[in-house]
């Protein structure tokens, strides 16, 4: 079976990219502006281009770190956003990294990978991990059922993604985004969940 690094680059290298929208998702971006405390340390994980860290990092932002399995999209930031510090970015596996944040933000990075109740309980359990106490997890999650066939992204329902979380953190917000992109309309969720 190939191995999640290999998965991921194969991706990137025939851009076969479909979810990558090519700026900073709207819900994201409105977030981010609305955010005062520069110095904040915000992980990004699965990050992929990672537009919502370019746009961070333009307003200011100088603790923002990218963490992806594949070294492709962190060589296309680093391509984009020459000052980027290198040493934010960070080819790991998710669920075997280690460090502290006090923010961090979730751009489909939920939805990538193997829908099974243990990863899913396992990345929970990692974000939960990765935050300082009453540490913050904000993003998107896709709002649809699984594809019948497999295929990425993977989706689920508020109840289900809620199960997952809950244990670990404290629902400030969870609702359908009313400022998605026309194409994903109706199909995301934002959330704000702070660490219990």
């Amino acid at each position: 079976m190939q191995s999640e690094e290999a998965y991921w680059t194969q991706r990137y290298q025939e851009e076969k990219t479909g979810w990558d929208i090519g700026s900073t998702s709207t819900p994201l971006k409105e977030y981010i502006d609305q955010l005062e405390q520069k110095e904040l340390r915000i992980l990004i994980p699965g990050a992929g281009n990672a537009y919502e860290a370019e746009y961070l990092f333009k307003q200011g932002f100088k603790n923002v770190f990218v963490l992806d399995i594949s070294k492709e999209p962190l060589q296309a930031l680093q391509k984009r956003v020459a000052n980027f510090p290198s040493e934010n970015l960070l080819h790991a596996d998710f669920f075997t990294f280690e460090g502290q944040y006090d923010l961090i933000l979730e751009q489909t990075f939920f939805c990538s990978f193997e829908p099974s109740k243990k990863n899913r309980e396992a990345y929970a359990k990692k974000v939960s991990e990765l935050l300082t106490p009453a540490g913050k997890l904000v993003g998107l999650w896709f709002s649809h059922e699984l594809d019948a066939k497999g295929n990425r992204p993977f989706g689920g329902s508020k109840e289900e993604y809620l199960d997952y979380i809950a244990p670990h953190f404290d629902t400030h917000t969870f609702t359908p985004a009313y400022n998605s992109i026309k194409p994903r309309e109706g199909n995301e969720l934002f959330g704000i969940f702070i660490k219990k």
